[in-house]
């Protein structure tokens, strides 16, 4: 089962959309269901992980590394005197 969903693009957008279709051979309705198809699976997935890691930040057995121990590794990378990576406390 579909439903309709009414759009607003702009000229340049529609143009490139028409053009795309027109050379894979398929609607324009497809490409765009495909689009947000693949959009909102990504940021489900990344909403997700965030979630799930400020969950786990919150917890009362989290462990962090301070930002300037983590600068301070950073900065040595790709030197003569590349640093361990700091542990957590």
């Amino acid at each position: 089962m579909s439903t309709t969903l009414t759009i607003r693009l702009d000229e340049q957008t529609k143009e490139r959309l028409d053009r795309l279709a027109e050379s894979v051979a398929r609607s324009k309705s497809y490409l765009v269901t495909r689009a947000l198809q693949d959009y909102l699976e990504l940021n489900e997935w990344q909403v997700k992980a965030i979630k799930k890691a400020v969950s786990k930040a919150d917890s009362s057995d989290a462990k962090f590394v301070a930002h300037e121990d983590v600068s301070a590794w950073l900065e040595t990378w790709g030197t003569e005197n590349e640093k361990e990576p700091p542990q957590c406390g």
